[in-house]
Parts: structure tokens; C-alpha cells; sequence
């Protein structure tokens, strides 16, 4: 009996793609946490506006950036296990941190460090300079974005490098789409439980208990991470299944070391050039739906952050629809007969398309808020596809040991697309807001010049609307020039990766 179960292939490489999932979705989660608390608890309290977020989460895109560069070559270094933990520990440390800020702006405002987070706010509220509170607050936020940011970086390199060790190239697209799918579970979970856990316990504990899961994942993955072909759980059968591609093959003679990749090589490289290139274009869309749609739906349809649970709970479920980015060029593989590169590539063409929806999302958005909501959808679930197929062409064109460097070169540029959309939508917001909003059909800074320059004052809205004058806000205005800009991006990429890499070619050294 026991020789004919010997027979049967194991499927550990499951069990670790279902660790991969865990950690994204831990990864969204304490992302998330900020967008969903700053506009009702956060801002209120240290006086925010959208300038003062974009330029928050611009940062973390940027952070997030030059951390993706050097945190690929940390974990081609580390290796996958140590790199891991160091990543998710220090993205967790960096999380709870964002928790002590406002303890940390009464102390350096003040000079009273220690206390408790309710007589921390109390102390801020009566500090008299407002610009002392933003500035301070601001900064303090961005020094935990920071820690946050570089710990973040880590995950997705660990997370391809280890797609790579464990499942063949054929399987990749697929097990890649599964465990991003973490992605969206992170962004679904939050917004039904973070918005409540503010409310009921105080936005500092929202970070602490999201940020202290990461702890948890460590100790999962010191039990149950090794190399595939040490570790007891999987059998030789589904060792020879896993590395059905020849040049996937370990290298089991631990006296020849294994070549690096430096940065110039790999940057000598189109396909170097054709990942980072796509990463650039599509990454920002992404952290711009997941950063900025909670205040999209407070800022045009005036719903708290209780109240858009609902809308972003149906959001991030239709986004669950990118597994089939990993099934699809699968089947253009296994039924079509095409390399995987080029299954990988007719794919992405195909996902490319959805985002074009979001050209009517405002526009439709005039109707019901569910329009929006559901376009937003579709083109989140484009891009998620999107994402596991562009993320598994490194492992198709490139050698194991390089494909977390190139992985994080990739990262940096998504960062730096990121950060570009960020900073643009909170300046351009904010902008939209003052110069293209109306009051009784009279632009606002024309009926009140004194505010060209100046912040608008907290509640001036509500005032105007107790008073009974009409308001047409012109912040609708600006996503819609964001939407558009979100809509092309993916095609633009597509027709720029092609034409760097037309054909499927392995890099070898």
C-alpha cells in the first residue's frame, strides 16, 4: 500500500502557494488601512486635505520604489526564507508604527510623550497652529509609510522567486494569479472590518491588530518553508513535475556557486526594459484604486467610511475574476500549442482592453454610484490578470537566481509610476475642488478670491449647503482626467513591451 502511494505525486507546492496568498493578502491589508481611515478619523484630527494624503502616499509609492530595487537583490542574496521573514517583519514593525503618530505629534508639539492615545488627542486639539499639527502629523506618517514601504518591497520578489522554486514555468501564470489574488481578499477584507475597528476602538488599534498579523505569517513560514528538493513533504514525483524545464533544474553541488546577475547586466537587457516599462505604466492605476477610491466615493456621493463598505466590499469581489488571468494563457499553451511567452503576451492584450471602461465611470456615475463601483471592478480584475501574467514573463525569459533582481527593478519602476499618479491626483484634486467648483453657478474663487492661495476652512462646504446655495463640485472633474489617463495605460504598455520583445527569448549567462 504504501509503495503505490510512493506512486502518487504530492502537491505540497500548494500549500506554499497558499502561504504566498496569506501574505498578500497581510501585505493589502496594512496598505489599505490608511485610505480607509484617513478622510473620517485621521484628517479631522491633524487637518488634512487631499494635498497633504497624495503627498503621503506618494512618498510610500516612492519608498516603495527604491525599495523594490534593492529588495530583489536582498533576496537573491538572503535567499527566499531569511528574505522573507526580514521583509514581512519589518513591513509589520512599520505598520503598528503609523499607530504612534499622533502620540508622537502631542510629544514633539507638546513635550508630553507618555500618553495614552486618547489624551494624545486631546492634547493636539489644543495645540493652537494648525500648520504645526500638518506639518508635524504629516511627517510622522510618511517616516512610517517609509518602514512600511521597505518591508513591502520584499514581498513580491520572495513571492515570484518562490513561484519559481516551486511550480514549472506552464504552472506559473496560474499559481502567480492565485496568490496575487491575496491582493484583492487584502483589499475585500479591509473595508468591512478596518472602518469598524476604527470606530469602535480608535483608528490606532486599525493599525496595530492588521499590522501585528505579519507576526503570525513569520511563524507559519519558519515551519513550513524549504527548497523543494529538501523538504519531506514533496516526493520525487512532484519534484520531477516542478522542474520539467530543463533549465529550471537545482543545482544540488552547493561547491559552484550559482552566477549573479548585477544591475548593469541586467539592465543591459530589453526584456529588463519590456517588464519594468509595463510595471511603470500599470502599477500607479492600481494604487490609485486602492488608495483613492474610498475618499472618490466620500468626495463625489458624500459617503463615510462605514457607508462605502458595502460598495468596496462588491468592488474588490469582482476583482476575485483575475484567476482567470492565470488560466488563460494556460490554455493558449497547453490547447493552442504557443510558447509561454507568447500565451502570456496574447493574454494581456486581451486583459488590456477592460480598463477602457473606465473612460464611462464618471460619466455613468451621474446615474447610480453602482456604475462606477462596477467599472472600477472590472478594470481592478484586468489588472490583477495583468499583473500575474506580466510578473511570470521574468520567470519565462530569466534564470532563477536573477529573477528576484529583475523582479525588483520592475517593482521600482511600478513605483515610481505610482508615485507620479498619487502626487498628481492629490494636487489635481485639491485643484479641481477650489477652481472648478461652483456656488450658486459663480466659480467659488471667483465669488471668494481670498482662498486662491489658501486652504479652503474645514466644514466651509457644509455652511454653504445649511444656507441653501448650490454647489457643483468641480473634484468629479479631476477623477474623470484620472480615470481617462487609468483607461489607456495597459494598452499603451502592451504595444511598448511587444515592441521591445517580439519574440520569446531566454536570457542565459
Amino acid at each position: 500500500m504504501s509503495s503505490v502511494k510512493s506512486l502518487k505525486p504530492s502537491k505540497f507546492r500548494w500549500t506554499i502557494c497558499f502561504l504566498l496568498f496569506i501574505a498578500t493578502t497581510i501585505n493589502y491589508l496594512d496598505r489599505q488601512v490608511l485610505s480607509l481611515t484617513w478622510k473620517d478619523f485621521i484628517a479631522p484630527e491633524f487637518h488634512w486635505n487631499n494635498n497633504d494624503y497624495g503627498n503621503i502616499t506618494a512618498l510610500f509609492s516612492i519608498f516603495y520604489a527604491v525599495g523594490m530595487l534593492f529588495a530583489g537583490k536582498f533576496v537573491d542574496w538572503l535567499d527566499t526564507k531569511k528574505g522573507f521573514l526580514w521583509a514581512i517583519g519589518i513591513w509589520s514593525v512599520g505598520a503598528v508604527l503609523h499607530a504612534f503618530c499622533g502620540i508622537g505629534t502631542s510629544g514633539i508639539l507638546t513635550g508630553k510623550w507618555f500618553v495614552g492615545f486618547h489624551e494624545a488627542k486631546q492634547i493636539i486639539g489644543t495645540v493652537g497652529s494648525a500648520s504645526a499639527i500638518i506639518s508635524t502629523s504629516v511627517t510622522l506618517f510618511i517616516f512610517a509609510r517609509f518602514v512600511l514601504a521597505i518591508g513591502e518591497a520584499g514581498n513580491f520578489p520572495a513571492a515570484i522567486k518562490t513561484t519559481a522554486e516551486y511550480f514549472p514555468k506552464k504552472d506559473r501564470a496560474f499559481s502567480t494569479s492565485i496568490w496575487n489574488a491575496g491582493a484583492t481578499v487584502g483589499a475585500l477584507a479591509a473595508p468591512i472590518t478596518i472602518p469598524f475597528i476604527a470606530k469602535s476602538m480608535g483608528w490606532e488599534w486599525a493599525f496595530i491588530i492588521i499590522g501585528a498579523l505579519g507576526f503570525l505569517w513569520m511563524g507559519l513560514w519558519v515551519f513550513y518553508y524549504k527548497k523543494p528538493h529538501l523538504h519531506h513533504r514533496v516526493n520525487e514525483h512532484e519534484l520531477t513535475y516542478i522542474n520539467q524545464d530543463q533549465d529550471d533544474l537545482p543545482n544540488e553541488d552547493t561547491s559552484v556557486p550559482e552566477k549573479v546577475f548585477t544591475f548593469r547586466e541586467c539592465f543591459s537587457y530589453r526584456q529588463t526594459w519590456a517588464f519594468a516599462f509595463g510595471k511603470f505604466m500599470t502599477d500607479g492605476v492600481w494604487w490609485f484604486f486602492l488608495f483613492w477610491t474610498p475618499a472618490y466615493l466620500s468626495s463625489v456621493y458624500k459617503m463615510d467610511s462605514t457607508q462605502s463598505a458595502l460598495p468596496l466590499f462588491v468592488l474588490y469581489m469582482i476583482t476575485l475574476l483575475s484567476i482567470i488571468g492565470g488560466w488563460l494563457p494556460k490554455y493558449f499553451v497547453e490547447k493552442r500549442g504557443m510558447n509561454a511567452y507568447s500565451g502570456r503576451m496574447k493574454a494581456m492584450l486581451i486583459f488590456a482592453f477592460f480598463p477602457l471602461l473606465a473612460l464611462l465611470a464618471q460619466p455613468l456615475g451621474t446615474i447610480t454610484y453602482w456604475l462606477p463601483v462596477l467599472i472600477i471592478g472590472i478594470a481592478g480584475a484586468a489588472h490583477q490578470a495583468w499583473s500575474a501574467n506580466i510578473f511570470s514573463t521574468v520567470g519565462d525569459m530569466f534564470p532563477k537566481k536573477a529573477i528576484a533582481t529583475i523582479t525588483g527593478i520592475g517593482g521600482m519602476a511600478g513605483g515610481i509610476g505610482s508615485f507620479l499618479i498619487n502626487k498628481s491626483s492629490g494636487l489635481l484634486f485639491d485643484h479641481a475642488h477650489k477652481a472648478w467648483t461652483t456656488i450658486d453657478g459663480v466659480p467659488l474663487l471667483e465669488k471668494y478670491p481670498q482662498y486662491i492661495n489658501d486652504r479652503l476652512p474645514e466644514g466651509f462646504f457644509e455652511q454653504l449647503e445649511k444656507s441653501g446655495a448650490v454647489i457643483s463640485d468641480g473634484i468629479d472633474k479631476g477623477y474623470m482626467i484620472i480615470f481617462s489617463i487609468c483607461a489607456v495605460a495597459y494598452l499603451i504598455a502592451w504595444v511598448v513591451m511587444k515592441s521591445l520583445v517580439p519574440k520569446y527569448k531566454v536570457i542565459s549567462k
